[in-house]
């Protein structure tokens, strides 16, 4: 059972297996291209990889990419992995190299999860967003296998002006096709992700309202990634001001699979598919890489990590919030909106009474210096 103690292990790690992909998504974080980076870590460094995440009270790990169905060693990394003790999820695209015979191999190595992404309850809609036509066909040809070896199924769903509109319509396909959870990814501007493609403040409030509405009222779980504020929305439903992380738990079921909330560098990490370590995918910025310091080290030490854990400290708004140790603002947003991982989350609606900014607002250097945040 992985650690909450979050200034120790990460909840979940996400490995960029590799940057190849054959797909053109629009708004794709890592600039997928066609062919593989010689440089990528091997084998024996992903294995060893593995081994650093065994020590590390064995979190959730999770292959994407670009496209791990790339990786010709993929069902090795897979049932070393699983052998170690880690459970194991995929999230590949959506293309002829997923058969049948591979994800059965998959399965058989260990794997415990599949994700596949659905962007739009069309093909109109998904193929223009992924760049592919016969995308959205493939995807459902894909997810029958999944089916047929009884692999459970996870939806993601990035969150854009381009689809914004078709939620409701993707919310029914995700029950229709099975999904055990459907995780709504809200856009970040980076890689090829732009700020006009974003939902502005407003509709993803709406959009997070909504989506707190649906909870116990479909057959699949809801997840949220650069949507924090959802945890908040629920707080605030339940009646709550201050609320208490343990007490909370019941209530967000359906909303948050940890015991605690994860944000960037809290609970969450990111390891590229050259080794670089960063908080998480949508937010560049390099603490270390596993080719020169073992992960515990970077995570436990890294000064823009332990900044991340410190929410108190967060700048404007987000520092005095009283939400802020179960929201957090999204991070990546926050830097690619303004530049600084610390600032207030540019597009949270939520005011938080002025009053509680003497808490707040501690210099960044008074942050990582601080005694209580040496390992």
């Amino acid at each position: 059972m992985p650690s909450y103690d979050f200034s120790r292990n990460p909840f979940i790690v996400i490995w960029e297996t590799t940057r190849t992909c054959q797909l053109a998504c629009r708004h794709c974080r890592a600039k997928a291209i066609k062919h593989r980076n010689p440089n990528e870590l091997s084998t024996y460094e992903a294995k060893q990889l593995i081994d650093q995440l065994v020590e590390m009270e064995k979190p959730l790990f999770v292959l994407t990419g670009g496209d791990p169905m790339e990786r010709a060693d993929l069902i090795e990394l897979v049932r070393y992995a699983h052998q170690a003790g880690l459970i194991v999820s995929i999230t590949p695209s959506a293309t002829p190299k997923v058969t049948f015979e591979r994800i059965a191999a998959l399965k058989e190595a260990g794997l415990a999860h599949w994700a596949f992404s659905l962007d739009g309850s069309t093909p109109e809609i998904h193929d223009h967003f992924r760049g592919i036509h016969g995308c959205f066909d493939l995807t459902m040809e894909k997810i029958g296998y999944l089916h047929q070896l009884d692999i459970p199924l996870q939806i993601n769903t990035t969150v854009s002006r381009f689809n914004v509109t078709d939620l409701t319509a993707i919310a029914e396909k995700v029950s229709v096709v099975g999904a055990v959870r459907w995780s709504l990814f809200f856009l970040i501007p980076t890689g090829r992700a732009k700020l006009s493609d974003m939902l502005s403040p407003q509709e993803q409030e709406e959009v997070l309202q909504w989506l707190y509405t649906l909870r116990g009222k479909v057959p699949f779980d809801i997840k949220t990634t650069e949507g924090p504020q959802i945890r908040r929305i629920a707080a605030l439903q339940e009646g709550r001001i201050t609320p208490a992380e343990a007490a909370l738990r019941k209530e967000l079921r359906g909303v948050s699979r940890s015991e605690k909330p994860i944000w960037d560098g809290n609970g969450f990490l990111f390891v590229s598919h050259v080794g670089e370590v960063f908080p998480s995918g949508f937010l560049p910025v390099k603490v270390g890489n596993v080719r020169e310091q073992p992960l515990s080290e970077i995570y436990r030490n890294a000064p823009e990590l332990v900044a991340l854990r410190t929410p108190t400290h967060y700048h404007g708004k987000c520092g005095w919030c009283p939400y802020n140790t179960l929201c957090g603002g999204s991070r990546a947003r926050a830097y690619g909106v303004t530049g600084d991982f610390l600032e207030s989350d540019p597009f949270c609606t939520y005011i938080p009474d002025p009053r509680m900014l003497s808490s707040a607002n501690r210099p960044y250097a008074e942050v990582v210096n601080s005694p209580s945040n040496q390992v």
